[in-house]
């Protein structure tokens, strides 16, 4: 098993690429199942879960190929032969629920395993299942698996969401792109994925209006063809590594950022005393200007506050001037990091879904251990501020949604390095 070891060693300088969107990369390939025309992806991010989701489409029938160095995922589905996704793939990504829409709309019937993948709360099916149940399908729970069909077909409705769910947008706006008459979901999510999968299932032949508003009405057709698309930039990944600098010091420019997609997050960073510009080539992040200031938070849907940048805030917040209160909406369960902080001389409190982080003037290098996918490169952040060594473990998270870590901050001057575990 590796480690990753970070040295504390001052400000960073220049420039970090950032990669395609994971979340959007794993909506955009069950569309494939849509179609028996090819669907092709560039600017696709190579991850672990990419590969599971590839996994998974392959064992329902669907031919999947990388070219370009993982950069590009070229996936045929005209020949669909098995209607089960099985649980010893399902387990490992949450994303994979995303194939039941799809498969739904195509092929009349599909059983799907429960998903499983994430540590960070029970994120249950129940508005995927009533939504799609809203268009005409019959689901049932038997040992773990849904068994859905659709006697009679697909057929439009008008959805209410309880809330803005991103993965049950996605999967009940696809199952609708093949279904007979107008769906309209209300209370739709308007993340920067949900209008990237619109934009390529347009593509693709679908008629969809109102995506990026909480109104989306999709106009059901009788097929959809193949597209090329490319893989939005991973606003996740972005304020990541916007966090570097002002964590570490010093001025990064991280190509490809846009404002539209942060600006919630980019407001709290100008709040803490950082400079963010955008350029021709991406966002621009310097901290000049001495110590970090404390701000609150509170984590929201789109276009709110991120809850997958909430703990890489965190860790920039351990050494600002005051207290700041981050305020957790979307998942409980997610302040996993705060421990594993206070190792490293943090002063955090968490009641609940509230974490109150008084600033200390300098972190310490430790041992520490990642229990999610954002907690453990938040960890890697910190290390960038910590005096001395910190080796953080179980870094297969990391490999779920950052691909090439080590090589983008040492890019940049970090001290960072990957090791096999002794």
């Amino acid at each position: 098993m590796d480690q990753i070891i970070v040295t504390g060693n001052g400000e960073l300088s220049g420039e970090i690429p950032i990669a395609g969107a994971k979340n959007a990369c794993l909506t955009l390939m069950p569309a494939t199942i849509l179609s028996d025309e090819p669907l092709t992806l560039t600017n696709a991010p190579r991850l672990s879960d990419i590969r599971t989701m590839s996994t998974l489409l392959q064992s329902l029938g669907a031919e999947v190929s990388t070219l370009q160095d993982g950069q590009v995922i070229a996936m045929s589905s005209h020949n669909l032969d098995n209607h089960v996704a099985d649980y010893d793939i399902v387990r490992k990504m949450r994303a994979s629920n995303l194939v039941l829409g799809p498969m739904l709309a195509r092929l009349g019937h599909a059983v799907v395993s429960l998903p499983g993948g994430c540590a960070i709360g029970a994120r249950p099916m129940d508005i995927h299942i009533h939504g799609l149940e809203a268009l005409g399908a019959q689901i049932e729970l038997k040992e773990g698996y849904l068994h859905a069909k659709v006697p009679g077909g697909l057929k439009g409705a008008v959805i209410d969401f309880p809330f803005a769910s991103v993965g049950a947008t996605e999967n009940i706006m696809m199952a609708a792109t093949l279904a007979k008459g107008t769906t309209v979901l209300n209370n739709a999510a308007r993340e920067p994925e949900i209008v990237d999968l619109a934009d390529c299932l347009r593509k693709m032949g679908a008629q969809i209006e109102g995506d990026g508003t909480s109104t989306i009405t999709i106009q059901g057709v009788d097929r959809l063809s193949g597209a090329t698309h490319p893989v939005v930039t991973d606003r996740i990944e972005l304020g990541t590594y916007m966090l570097a600098p002002a964590i570490a010091g010093g001025e990064v420019e991280c190509l490809g950022g846009k404002l539209s997609l942060v600006q919630a997050f980019v407001d709290k960073l100008e709040e803490a005393g950082i400079e963010v510009t955008e350029t021709e080539k991406g966002l621009k992040v310097a901290r000049r200007n001495g110590p970090i200031k404390a701000v609150n938070v509170t984590t929201e849907p789109f276009p709110g506050f991120p809850t997958d940048l909430q703990a890489q805030m965190m860790a920039l917040l351990c050494t600002a001037e005051g207290t700041s209160v981050l305020e957790e909406k979307i998942f409980e369960n997610r302040f996993m990091h705060a421990p594993e902080l206070t190792r490293m001389g943090a002063d955090i409190e968490v009641h609940g879904g509230t974490a109150t982080v008084t600033g200390v003037k300098k972190l310490k290098g430790a041992p520490v251990m990642a229990t999610d996918l954002r907690a453990s490169v938040s960890l890697i952040l910190a290390g960038l501020a910590a005096e001395g060594d910190t080796v953080v473990s179980r870094v297969y998270h990391l490999d779920r949604g950052y691909e090439h870590v080590v090589r983008k901050l040492s890019g940049v001057g970090a001290r960072i390095e990957r090791v096999k575990e002794q």
